[in-house]
């Protein structure tokens, strides 16, 4: 695993965070108050080309926008000739008349930073004439590594006469956006964001990207390396994030059913305690909180769901990491593009279980949503072992703790709460979507046979499990990471 360099800003103010026993990472602090530092790390600059209006483009897009307004420095979107989403745009305040919306290609080669915001897939696709409209000099942009990890398996390389940087918002776009408006009345509010230099050619790659940033509205930015990067993010969204979380909510319902509960008590047991009171602690105190937070005979019941939960899953959680480390995860993406052509991805929304959670969250008392234990235990097994498997592969302590449980409860998990947990898998990156339809029912398949058998049968508590647990370094990280942790949550209507 490449590591990540120290940070040195000709700009901004770079410092240190203690992330307890010996482990000092750099980061830059975000704010409204470093707004007027854009124009000199931007120096030179006198268009940002964002190209696509995915999940991340609108958001990017509308806060480079309001955070350079006043300067002289133009925010562009570029889309497909005859795009979809142009209407869109033009909705948000992006048009030709004004000369902030173009075609893609022209609008990369008139810029100088572009942020290559298009799918996945499409970079996949595309990558080589992007890379022959870039003009010389100029600072290619991304917001995930899929793109180094497609060119590494196809033996690509970037031209060397441009920069390469990239910024990659802990959080989907929406957040990105929501948060950046409510930090209009709270200075700092915003998604963390982590930042990497793959090519610098004039000495101006790290100041850049900080400034991307810094304009995005994040609290505090950190560094990593594109490899690192799409490593952890790919298998996240498929683990803890997104596929994990579909199935553990999944297999607890019926669990809860087949226990007596009725369809809605289960749900409220399953989905609702997830996504509500224990994303709601996490986020606030830590996963150890979690535990110590139980009374006697809920620490009991945590334990066993934690010590059957835990190995179940990192056998799917270390099978992802191989795929996504050996490049399998990413061409099983790209293979997906021709089908997906004849055949769109369903939907998961319209099964029992999520006709039930709309009936829910339609009468829903949030004093009432309790935290299971049982399932406490079995999440926060899930959530350990990819951290686990991400701190063995040496990811730095800020990655893991943002990749793996900052962005699940304070991002996505507050989504899922407002408008279910199909209604994520269903909405957000394709990318995202077949990695979680893939893995998803896998989380399930193993949590019924394996670590749900074991709570039946009465096996008995892995003590070295929990004892490994209360001593894991993840949580002085979270704390640390905590102290810059913005004072606003994010607000979902």
């Amino acid at each position: 695993m490449a590591t990540a360099h120290d940070v040195s800003s000709k700009v901004f103010q770079v410092d240190t965070l203690d992330l307890g026993n010996g482990r000092v990472e750099q980061i830059v602090k975000g704010g409204r108050n470093l707004l007027p530092l854009l124009p000199k790390a931007f120096a030179g600059v006198k268009q940002i080309g964002v190209i696509g209006w995915g999940s991340q483009g609108p958001a990017q897009a509308q806060n480079l926008r309001d955070s350079l307004e006043g300067t002289e420095i133009k925010v562009k979107v570029g889309l497909r000739a005859g795009s979809t989403s142009e209407a869109e745009a033009r909705k948000a305040g992006f048009t030709q008349e004004k000369g902030t919306l173009g075609e893609m290609f022209d609008v990369i080669k008139e810029s100088d930073v572009v942020l290559l915001l298009i799918s996945d897939a499409a970079q996949s696709e595309l990558f080589g004439k992007v890379f022959e409209h870039l003009r010389p000099g100029a600072t290619l942009g991304l917001s995930h590594g899929f793109l180094v990890g497609h060119m590494k398996n196809v033996g690509a390389k970037f031209p060397t006469n441009i920069n390469v940087v990239a910024v990659c918002p802990k959080g989907m776009g929406p957040s990105v956006r929501r948060l950046y408006v409510q930090g209009k009345e709270v200075n700092g509010a915003g998604i963390n964001a982590s930042f990497a230099v793959e090519q610098d050619i004039d000495g101006r790659a790290t100041d850049i990207a900080l400034a991307w940033s810094v304009a995005l509205g994040s609290p505090y930015t950190f560094r990593t390396t594109l490899e690192s990067e799409y490593k952890s993010d790919i298998y996240g969204e498929r683990g803890i994030l997104l596929g994990a979380v579909w199935g553990i909510v999944e297999s607890l319902y019926r669990r809860y059913i087949a226990a007596g509960q009725s369809h809605e008590e289960a749900f409220v047991n399953s989905a609702e305690s997830v996504t509500g009171p224990i994303s709601k602690v996490i986020s606030k105190q830590g996963i150890l909180a979690l535990y110590e937070g139980l009374d006697a005979a809920g620490k009991k019941t945590f334990e066993q769901a934690y010590s059957a939960a835990y190995p179940a899953a990192r056998d799917v959680l270390e099978e992802i990491y191989d795929d996504v480390a050996s490049g399998n995860e990413i061409r099983s993406v790209n293979q997906a593009g021709g089908r997906l052509k004849r055949r769109p991805m369903g939907k998961i929304d319209g099964t029992e279980m999520w006709k039930t959670g709309e009936k829910v969250r339609a009468k829903r008392d949030e004093a009432k949503i309790p935290l299971n234990p049982l399932t406490a235990g079995v999440f926060a097994g899930t959530m350990m072992a990819q951290v686990d498997v991400l701190l063995e592969h040496d990811h730095p302590y800020s990655e893991v703790a943002n990749e793996s449980v900052i962005e699940a409860v304070d991002s996505l998990n507050p989504y899922m709460h407002s408008r279910g947990v199909a209604y994520m898998v269903d909405n957000c990156s394709i990318t995202a979507r077949l990695g979680t339809r893939k893995w998803g029912p896998r989380f399930d398949y193993v949590l019924q046979t394996e670590a749900y058998v074991a709570l039946d049968s009465g096996a008995p508590v892995d003590e070295s499990l929990i004892e490994a647990f209360k001593a894991n370094p993840i949580h002085a990280a979270l704390a640390a990471c905590a102290k810059v942790r913005p004072s606003v949550d994010i607000f979902v209507e």
